[in-house]
This record gives C-alpha cells, structure tokens and sequence, in this order.
C-alpha cells in the first residue's frame, strides 16, 4: 500500500487564497494529504502550539512566499517565517515557492510600511539562501512547480 504524504502549506492568507487552493488540489491530486490554517479547529492551545503539533505529524512543508510578510507574533516575527523556522529545525522537507517579481504585484497583495516590506525581503533572502527555491509567476506556474517538487521529495 502506497504512503499518503502529509503536507503541510503555509504562507499569507488573505493575499494568497487561490494559490492555497491550487495547491491543495495539486496536493490532492498526486495522493498527499495537504494540513493548513483552513483546517484549523477552535482549541484551547495558543496558534503556535498548534501549528508545530501539526508540523510535527507532517512529512513535508511547503512555503509559498509572495508580497506579504505575514500576521506577526508578540515578538514580531511572522507567523509565516516562524512555521518555516520550526519546519527546517525539525528536519522537514522544506520545498519553498518564492514570487519571482513582487513588484508587478498588485498592491493590495504588497506590505504597506517600510518596515513591514524591509521583514518580507529579509525572509525572503533567508529562504533563498537557505536552500533551492523555485520561483513562480502565475498561480499555473506554482501548481506545475509544486506538482514536481513533490513528486521528487516523494521519490
């Protein structure tokens, strides 16, 4: 019997709704079970809790990475860029989606502050940096991009 694979997608929410979409369905679509935010119940455990409870049963994580940073914590720090920092210290596979031009965005789906925009290129640099990413333009380039990358984390 062939493993279902259980995925994990994170990324901005309200920016980047029809690419969660796409690639829940790419994930459906190639026999992974895909986990994120949408799913989450009401629970007593803080969101933080609960996103490393789901990462810690997830075999791999997805980033998608766009012209937003992200809901921030107390501390500052996305969300977004805490999920990806558990994920890699945990030793998930980390398979990274970057939009390659933010700034032909439109700007509703962009940071409006400095300082906001100065967090989103410095994520964005670290997961660059940190490993191999791929690069996407339209929400049919991201579906083909993850379509293969997680057939070859599978393999």
């Amino acid at each position: 019997m062939r493993k279902k694979y259980q995925v994990f997608i994170s990324s901005t929410y309200k920016d980047l709704k029809n690419e969660r979409v796409a690639v829940t369905h790419c994930l459906l679509d190639n026999d992974c079970i895909p986990v994120g935010m949408e799913q989450f119940p009401a629970s007593g455990m803080s969101q933080m809790e609960y996103i490393k409870k789901m990462l810690d049963e997830c075999d791999c994580y997805i980033l998608i990475l766009a012209g937003k940073y992200g809901s921030p914590c107390e501390d500052g720090i996305s969300y977004t860029e805490k999920e990806y920092d558990y994920a890699a210290s945990i030793g998930l596979p980390v398979l990274s989606f970057v939009h390659r031009d933010i700034g032909n965005l439109p700007s509703k789906k962009c940071e409006e502050t400095d300082e906001r925009r100065q967090k989103l290129m410095d994520f964005r640099t670290k997961v660059c940096a940190d490993r191999l990413v791929k690069f996407y333009l339209t929400v049919e380039d991201l579906k083909t991009e993850v379509a293969t990358s997680i057939n070859r984390c599978i393999k």
